[in-house]
Formats: structure tokens, C-alpha cells, sequence
């Protein structure tokens, strides 16, 4: 009986992406260059289509925005990565405040790029969190360096942070939805929704609806 020579093939596993923004032009382009190298296996246009989508397809990482309709890009983070810790997350933003970049990586996020920023760079940055590495922009990276090195870590924050909850809530209203909407849209009741909202007023110092609002926009929690 004559031997067959057997030959193996190894094929290494391409990197699934979640890509999350609202802008259709940019996802657009992006699935068109990025599924070169890598495997796309969703396109979400606001935060909680993400989280769904995250929660079904469980990609190696998504690529998302940080200004998004329905929930930022924020705080669907922070649901994804309590519910799928393994999600590499990289933020793809104009946003370049340091604070947002801080609030980013301390949701779980690996990596934080500008949109202005070359294709080589995006590439590059979503194997670089894939493989378990950590990428910050080089525009940046000097920034953050600087905030360490200078800040005392023992100087309490000025920072006011939300619960999860209370952003929703904000983002929400300073979309224009009722407050009756918006605890629809969060499965919670009218009162709870309440409590969140003046809960966060009372924190922030606001004495108006308009003044939180102003608020929202400010941190970047809706599109301007």
C-alpha cells in the first residue's frame, strides 16, 4: 500500500471587530479598509445596539466612539466589560481632553486613538490590544506622562463621577427624551429615573433640567 504524504495547514485566527459610531461615512470606510486585515462582525450606530451586539457576536475587540446617540461610548463600555471582561476595547475619537482619555482607560479600555490618525496607526493599535498590550496615540502618550509625573496622587479629585445609572439618565434627557421615555428605555420606573436625575443634580450643584444639560454637553455625553 503506498504511503500518502500528508500535509497540514495552519491558519491563524483572523481578529473579530465590533465597530461602534454613529457617523455612517467613517464605519463605512472603516469595514471597507479594516476587513483586510481583520474579521468585522458587527457595525453598532449608538451604544446600546453595541452592548447587544457585543453580548451576541463576542468579538476579540471593538472599536468604538466615545459620543454616541442612546448611551455613550463610555458607559456602554463600562456594561461590556462587567459582562464580557475579555473584550479588548479601543477608543477611536476626536475627543482629545485628557480627562475623557483618564475616564476611557479607567472603564477598561486598552487603547485610545484620534480619528486623525493614519490607518497604519489603526491597525496597528487593534493588534497591539488584541495581543495584550496597552496603545495610547503618540500625540497624547507625552500629555499623560506629564499629568503623572505632576499630579499628587494624594490631592483628592475634583471629579464628580456618575454611577452608571445616573449617566444613562443624563445622556437620556439631554437627547430629548421624557423622562417617562427614558425609563422605558431603561427598564427602570419614572420615580427611580427621578431619583437618578435630581441624585445627580444634587452632586453637581445644578438647581435646573437646563443647567444638567449643559452638563451633559460639556462632558461630552451627547453630540453637539
Amino acid at each position: 500500500m503506498a504511503s500518502q504524504k500528508v500535509t497540514w495547514r495552519f491558519h491563524a485566527k483572523r481578529i473579530t471587530l465590533l465597530l461602534a459610531d454613529d457617523h455612517d461615512v467613517l464605519t463605512d470606510g472603516l469595514v471597507y479598509v479594516l476587513r483586510r486585515d481583520f474579521e468585522v462582525v458587527g457595525v453598532a450606530r449608538d451604544g446600546r445596539t453595541m452592548i447587544e451586539i457585543a453580548k451576541e457576536k463576542r468579538p476579540d475587540v471593538i472599536v468604538t466612539d466615545i459620543t454616541m446617540p442612546n448611551l455613550s461610548g463610555i458607559d456602554a463600555v463600562r456594561i461590556v466589560r462587567q459582562d464580557i471582561p475579555s473584550i479588548k476595547i479601543l477608543f477611536l475619537t476626536m475627543h482629545s481632553d485628557l480627562p475623557l482619555v483618564r475616564e476611557a482607560f479607567r472603564v477598561g479600555a486598552s487603547g485610545f486613538v484620534l480619528k486623525i490618525c493614519d490607518m497604519s496607526e489603526l491597525v496597528k493599535a487593534i493588534h497591539s490590544i488584541a495581543n495584550g498590550s496597552t496603545y495610547i496615540t503618540p500625540v497624547l502618550a507625552e500629555d499623560l506622562i506629564s499629568i503623572l509625573i505632576t499630579t499628587d496622587p494624594k490631592a483628592p479629585s475634583r471629579d464628580t463621577p456618575l454611577t452608571s445609572r445616573q449617566s444613562e439618565v443624563v445622556q437620556l434627557l439631554a437627547d430629548g427624551k421624557t423622562m417617562k421615555e427614558a425609563a422605558a428605555l431603561m427598564g427602570i420606573s419614572a420615580r427611580t429615573a427621578e431619583s437618578h436625575k435630581y441624585e445627580v443634580m444634587r452632586q453637581l450643584g445644578l438647581t435646573s433640567t437646563a443647567a444638567l444639560i449643559r452638563y451633559a454637553i460639556r462632558s461630552k455625553l451627547v453630540a453637539v
